[in-house]
């Protein structure tokens, strides 16, 4: 049996103080997120700020042309709709839900509510922006400067982070959409990692058979992006 859906499952909802998280609770609604869904188009305006469990979200750039590229990707450790916070209400990315699972949602009334008080969900929202904010500068300097095998092991690695397993429904021309390659790229980059048994892939499910070698074989990035998460949000701090 799978086990109970709970917001605790998003790390930032857990790391709340007990009176926080009780407070918040009723609030929340918990939805599901199924793949390919727009949790926002660009320059939409937000309505909800979203916390997901076990789904995970891209968060992308879209050209003139329909061309786009993923900028940064978000699951457990964090939300998705910062600019509901800080002062926008809109953006012109668009964030797309990359691996199925589940979230809950705020209405931003309550979160406005919310951080009027100055306290702990405010404090951690602006700490995971800042974390995000490293991880966009990050994923522009290592799509302009690494190979795309480098490239694809760096997303691998940051959606395994975000994953109860070690599996993901995603076809390669999705992958070629995230990270602005073309498809053909993704497959040669894919083959080289499946022969060296790194991951197995199949009919859009890829399988990591060794994080190891993922870990020995991608860019600085990837390290640089999960050090600056590590560092600002450890989620067992005390508050």
């Amino acid at each position: 049996m799978s086990s109970p859906h709970t917001p605790k499952q998003n790390h930032l909802l857990a790391a709340l103080p007990e009176a926080d998280y009780a407070r918040l609770v009723p609030d929340l609604e918990l939805i599901p997120m199924p793949l390919g869904w727009a949790v926002y188009e660009s320059g939409g305006r937000m309505s909800y700020l979203y916390f997901p469990t076990t789904s995970i979200v891209s968060l992308l750039y879209v050209m003139e042309s329909g061309a786009s590229a993923e900028i940064a990707v978000t699951g457990n450790d964090g939300l998705v709709g910062i600019s509901l916070f800080m002062g926008g209400e809109s953006t012109l990315s668009r964030a797309v839900v990359q691996s199925a699972g589940n979230g809950y949602r705020l209405k931003a009334t309550a979160l406005k509510r919310e951080f009027s008080t100055g306290g702990h969900l405010q404090h951690l929202a602006l700490r995971y922006t800042q974390a995000l904010m490293t991880q966009m500068a990050q994923t522009a300097v290592c799509n302009r400067h690494h190979a795309l095998d480098q490239q694809l092991c760096r997303w691998l690695l940051l959606s395994l982070d975000r994953m109860e397993n070690s599996e993901l429904v995603m076809t390669q021309e999705l992958i070629a959409n995230m990270l602005g390659v073309r498809r053909e790229g993704v497959t040669e980059a894919a083959g080289k990692l499946q022969k060296d048994g790194v991951i197995q892939y199949s009919r859009g499910h890829i399988s990591i058979l060794s994080r190891a070698k993922l870990e020995a074989r991608v860019c600085e990035c990837y390290a640089v992006v999960k050090k600056e998460y590590d560092r600002l949000l450890p989620y067992k701090l005390i508050i």
